[in-house]
């Protein structure tokens, strides 16, 4: 709806400049051709016209001078017509299109943001923004209407402004990277700690496999040697037939105890 309702609008505003210009054109041609017709040079209109029963008269000149001053007050009228109707179209957009609002709003706010503004009291503050958008390169075709509006937004914004400007804004950003930059080192050493925890895992748990290997094998000998020893032993402490028992220095060997 609202797209045909700019489409009806473009092609008035074009049907109104196109009336306009052959309005001109026939008001010129009109006030030639009578200048022409008065001074001799071309012949008036001719039309026979009569009242009653009065004789009929030539009344082509009256109508040429006639239809020239009509035409002449419509060249005249129009240009009246167009900027009403300019300031109608104007206005419909005012009423209709709130992009522009939030565009001007949009570059007042950010110049509030930015510190541009320092006037403290209210009417101050709204007139200070409205000079700073009329002003603006891109606001330039905007209504002041819309320029005041957004103004008045701004202001009311202006604590919200405040407190989240550029300035802290850049601190608080910067604050949030060096955060980040630190948890990120952190874990980063984290990472390298869990690192050197499983290798030092794996190495005490290599180490405790040779340990058990070791004790194994310890065992093992042990195990092996007290199987030789009595059997040694036994051989030793029997004497032979001429000597003494009490003659023999070997001393047989007991088993170990249940403590080792």
């Amino acid at each position: 709806m609202a797209a045909l309702h700019n489409i009806t609008l473009q092609f008035q505003n074009v049907f109104l400049r196109l009336t306009f210009i052959l309005i001109c054109a026939a008001a010129l041609f009109a006030v030639f051709a009578t200048l022409m017709s008065a001074a001799g040079v071309w012949p008036w209109l001719s039309m026979q016209a009569a009242i009653g029963n009065n004789p009929a008269i030539d009344a082509g000149p009256y109508f040429q001078v006639g239809l020239t001053c009509l035409i002449l007050m419509l060249a005249f009228y129009l240009p009246s017509s167009a900027r009403m109707m300019a300031l109608e179209s104007t206005h419909r957009k005012f009423s209709l299109n709130m992009q522009d609002i939030v565009d001007a709003y949009r570059v007042a706010h950010a110049s509030d943001r930015s510190g541009v503004f320092a006037l403290a009291s209210e009417f101050d503050a709204v007139k200070e923004r409205m000079h700073f958008l009329r002003d603006h390169p891109d606001l330039q075709a905007m209504e002041p209407e819309i320029l005041e509006l957004a103004a008045q937004m701004s202001q009311v914004s202006h604590e919200l402004a405040e407190t989240y400007g550029e300035a802290k804004v850049k601190r608080a950003r910067s604050f949030l990277q060096q955060r980040q930059e630190e948890v990120e080192l952190f874990q980063q050493r984290i990472e390298d700690a869990q690192t050197i925890l499983h290798e030092l895992r794996q190495w005490t748990r290599d180490i405790e496999i040779e340990e058990s290997i070791a004790k194994s094998q310890l065992t093992r000998l042990r195990d092996e040697l007290f199987e030789l020893l009595p059997e040694l032993s036994a051989q030793l402490q029997t004497p032979p037939d001429d000597s003494d028992p009490s003659a023999s220095s070997v001393i047989a060997m007991s088993p170990p105890r249940a403590a080792e």
